[in-house]
Parts: structure tokens; sequence; C-alpha cells
């Protein structure tokens, strides 16, 4: 009798226990599919990421009333360093940590490509000008090159605008457009935002700056790289070389609604917005780069 009762007693613990864990495991999914999340979360860095992180964080808040996703810029080396330093949840950044942070720093955080993004030369569209080779590049940004007319444009002072050093963008342009050829100091004008550069290109005779096609309208014009458009086809083929990652790193693996965001943010659920704001979704990527 007492053996029967132990066997009873025995068969409803494990039955409470499996319960329990069932219970538990589909707590976890809710939270993984993006449903009830609430906290707060700061994202800062990248401006070329930042209408797309912008758009996401509505999106997620939308569907997740008790989260606060708060996103800034600043530019990709502030977003690295304010994630390294515990000043952000999420830092932003066009290039790879190790080229922002000391390598201790850089291994320290988690790397989340969310899409992809290209780059173009953009001019005032007063230029006359549609292609430029690299060394012509070379030669106008290193301040060689002083007026359109030596590159077949009309008689007309180049105005260069670029971007602070700690601009992914500048850093992305720098390596695949300049062949790491550095910009000229003192000979240019310096905007930290990719929407203030598109201001200035537009409105200055002369200008000449680059920016991720995410940015660009009809107020500037864009500039072929060798003969090739800055197009989706073009860079998803490996046609047209100026483009890079976007990244969401962390410090360490994230967890709670830092990682339900940046789940969402690489989820079906939106990609059809990163297409539609002229960002490319990793997936239609036939190429890849691992630096």
């Amino acid at each position: 009798m007492n053996k029967l009762i132990k066997s009873i007693t025995l068969s409803m613990v494990l039955a409470i226990s499996l319960t329990a864990a069932l219970a538990g495991c589909g707590t976890k999914n809710e939270t993984d599919t993006g449903s009830d999340i609430s906290g707060s979360v700061t994202a800062v860095g990248s401006s070329a990421l930042q209408p797309l992180a912008e758009k996401a964080a509505q999106m997620f808040m939308d569907k997740n009333k008790d989260a606060n996703i708060q996103v800034q810029g600043g530019g990709s080396g502030t977003g690295l360093k304010q994630v390294s330093e515990g000043g952000a949840d999420i830092g932003n950044s066009d290039v790879y940590a190790a080229e922002k942070l000391p390598e201790d720093k850089a291994k320290a955080l988690v790397d989340h490509k969310v899409c992809v993004v290209g780059f173009a030369t953009v001019v005032n569209p007063k230029i006359k000008v549609d292609n430029l080779t690299k060394q012509q590049l070379i030669d106008i940004f290193s301040g060689k090159i002083t007026n359109w007319k030596d590159v077949g444009g009309d008689d007309m002072k180049v105005v260069i605008i670029n971007r602070p050093s700690s601009s992914g963008t500048r850093a992305t342009f720098k390596k695949y457009a300049l062949d790491g050829a550095e910009e000229a100091e003192g000979k240019a004008l310096t905007e930290d935002q990719s929407g203030t550069v598109k201001k200035a290109v537009a409105e200055t005779d002369g200008a000449i700056s680059y920016l991720a096609l995410s940015y660009i309208d009809k107020s500037v014009k864009t500039l072929k790289y060798e003969g090739v458009e800055a197009t989706v086809e073009n860079i998803t083929s490996g046609k047209y070389p100026i483009w890079s990652y976007e990244h969401m790193y962390t410090k360490g693996k994230p967890t709670g609604a830092v990682k339900a965001f940046i789940d969402y943010m690489t989820s079906s659920d939106f990609t059809s917005s990163i297409s539609e704001m002229g960002y490319i979704p990793n997936s239609d990527m036939k190429i890849s780069r691992d630096k």
C-alpha cells in the first residue's frame, strides 16, 4: 500500500513539474515574439541608420505600449563609445567596432547586423559632371583638384563638405571610395549630420559630399563611381563598392526590451520598411564582408 502511495505521489510531482516547465516556455516565447514588452532602450550613433531606427522604434512601440525606445544620432564613433561605456543600450554604427575602439573594448561588444546601406557621391544639382573616377575623387577630396573644369565641368570652385572624424559615413567613404586616402583638412566645410550635409550641398554652388542612399532626394545630384551607378542592384551584386553593414552593437548579449527591439528590426515584419526607406535587407545581398 505504501509503495502504491509513493508511486502516485511521485507521478503527481512530475506532472506538476512538467506543467510548470511548459508554462515557463510559454512566457519566454511570448516575450520573444514582441508582445507585452516593457522597458526603456536608448540607441545612439550613426546618423545614416537613424531614420530607419526611428521608424522601427515607432512601430515597435505601437505594438508594445509599455516599451520606450529612444533613438539619437551623433555618429558611429559616438555610438560605439557610448555603448562601450554603458551610456547607451545600443551603439548604432556604419563600421565595425574595431575600427573605432581599442581592441579590448571592441571585443566586449556583440555585433548585430540589421541591414546594408549604400553611399553615393553627391553634388549641387548645377554641377554638370555625371561621373568621377576613384582617382578624380581622391584628387578632389585631398584638395589637389579645386575647380570643376578639371574634371569636365564648368569653371566653378569645388566646395568640399565632409564629415567629422567620428563619422562612420566618412570612414566608409574613405575606405571604399577614396582607397584609404585622407580627406583634406582645413579646405572643407564640416557638417556632423547627414541631413545638414544634404541641405548644405543643395544650397551651395560647387558643393560635393557623400550621403547614405536613404537620405538622397531630388535636392542633390548623385554621381556615378567609375561609371557605375549607386543602385540597389549594383550594390547587392558587388558591382558598386561603396556600402556598409548597419550595425547595432550591445555590450554583451542583449536581453529583455533591447533584445526584442533588435529582433524586431531584423524580423520579416520589418523587412518591407527597410527596403522602402532606401536600405537593403541582409537577405538580399549576394556578397558579404567580414571587415
